[in-house]
């Protein structure tokens, strides 16, 4: 009877995890957060110049806005949403564009991208100096290796 109540079990729990397998599956099928846009009517009227603007332009190369945008999703999620009873300052840190980029090659494919608060944004209360974060990103796997903060 030994061997007949273990295998019972052995199918019992083989049923319960097939079973709880499609919740799981479920996770995957979550929309990623997409950024806002304007609505249709105002998209309609905006006007785009022949060309980019000759002053002011600037180019990033494909590496440093890949490595730069994984990084940001990871810092500053796009639903990152602030904690009750945020002051000024920390709602101001919630901010993707509080922040400046700073990025540079490292070795074996990596690229080290740092978040800055912005010498003008979120001192209120004097200057920020521990919001900054600094990614190490592998180029060859799209992956975030290391955070130091």
């Amino acid at each position: 009877m030994g061997r007949e109540g273990s295998s019972g079990l052995f199918v019992k729990r083989g049923l319960a995890a097939l079973l709880a397998l499609p919740l799981c599956a479920c996770a995957l099928f979550t929309r990623p957060v997409r950024p806002p846009h304007a609505p249709p009517e105002e998209a309609a009227r905006f006007q785009f110049p022949l060309d980019l603007p000759a002053e002011g332009r600037m180019q990033t190369p494909a590496l440093v806005a890949a490595a730069t945008q994984l990084a940001m999703d990871d810092f500053r999620p796009l639903d990152l949403k602030p904690h009750k009873g945020a002051t000024a300052d920390e709602l101001c840190l919630y901010r993707r564009d509080s922040f400046d980029v700073w990025s540079a090659p490292g070795p074996d494919g990596v690229m080290f991208v740092r978040f800055v608060p912005r010498q003008d944004a979120c001192n209120s209360d004097g200057p920020v100096t521990d919001a900054s974060a600094t990614y190490a990103i592998d180029t060859r796997g799209w992956r975030i290796l290391s955070i130091q903060r």
